[in-house]
């Protein structure tokens, strides 16, 4: 009897993408408005609505470091109509960082397609005596733990990069972790902390505005918003690289033929000019691509984030 039932089964999902999308699809964001994540999730969403003419919904479900949108999405139906945009730290990072997920993206998520990647960048006060990176390690060598560096937070990609750079420069600056960039930003330039390292969006303004000075950029090439900044990599740290990446999964479960729907419809999206441009203006680099690429980065990222992480001694519990 396993047979018809089998067949059955592929029948019904066929079905299911023959007929997908019937009602709007939930688009949960595990972040506030307004941020990157947000940002793509809205565009992406836009051209879904304008293009193939489907119902998205943007829900924003910020909450203990993104894991409270992306368990919401793991635990729901796996039909294809809860989706979610992880990203690089709750996808992972946070599996080894928390002592205690509610999820494994390995086994309760199914990616659906990459979306984009954007490199941080490393910026010091425009009034700063440190004038590139080399001039930055040259001082941590002088004075181990002397310099203050900030980020969003502990156990975030820009924490975990710097990690990684003191590792790969035998360096060692003090970790300032705060809840968010604005107050950072502030501390930063009002000379609170030396060094502070940010997604390029959050940074760009304020170094356009001549407030703060780039050294380097985490990416393996330069970003496109700040193409006179030099990588880590080109600036003597060869094979340096730190990205966050953005992609959009789906509860384990979701039938294959849906799957493929999906990535397909969300592929065309990331081709249109508009998703392009908006992405691209905020300092991005559009992806797009199949199941099985996103799948693998995945698994490769969640074994490298988390020897960071032991590395690093990060530990939220």
């Amino acid at each position: 009897m396993a047979w018809p039932l089998l067949g059955l089964g592929a029948h019904f999902g066929l079905a299911q993408a023959d007929t997908f999308p019937s009602k709007p699809v939930r688009l949960v964001v595990p972040f506030p408005a307004g941020g990157g994540t947000d940002i793509i999730a809205r565009a992406v969403g836009q051209q879904l609505s304008d293009g193939p003419k489907w119902s998205v919904v943007v829900d924003n479900k910020p909450g203990a470091g993104g894991n409270l949108g992306v368990d919401a999405v793991a635990k729901a139906p796996a039909d294809g109509y809860t989706l979610v945009l992880g990203q690089t730290s709750n996808l992972a990072i946070n599996p080894t960082l928390y002592a205690k997920l509610p999820y494994d993206p390995l086994k309760d998520l199914k990616p659906v397609v990459l979306a984009a990647t954007a490199p941080l960048v490393i910026v010091v006060p425009v009034d700063s005596k440190l004038k590139n990176l080399e001039e930055l390690l040259n001082a941590a060598r002088k004075a181990p733990d002397r310099l203050l560096f900030g980020t969003p937070g502990n156990g975030t990609v820009a924490h975990l990069a710097v990690e990684q750079l003191h590792k790969a420069a035998g360096i060692r600056m003090q970790h300032v972790p705060y809840k968010g960039s604005a107050q950072a930003l502030t501390d930063l330039m009002g000379g609170q902390i030396d060094v502070y390292v940010a997604s390029v969006p959050t940074a760009l303004s304020h170094i356009k505005g001549g407030r703060l000075r780039a050294l380097a950029v985490t990416s393996d090439k330069r970003s496109n918003q700040l193409p006179q900044v030099p990588t880590v990599a080109e600036s003597g740290l060869k094979g340096f690289e730190a990205n966050t990446w953005f992609g959009f999964l789906a509860p384990a479960g979701t039938p294959a033929p849906v799957l493929e729907h999906l990535n397909q419809a969300i592929n065309q999206a990331l081709k249109s000019p508009a998703v392009r441009s908006r992405l691209m203006g905020e300092g991005g680099e559009v992806l797009g691509g199949t199941q099985a690429e996103f799948a693998a980065l995945l698994k490769t990222d969640v074994q490298r984030w988390g020897q960071i992480v032991r590395e690093a001694g990060a530990r939220i519990d």
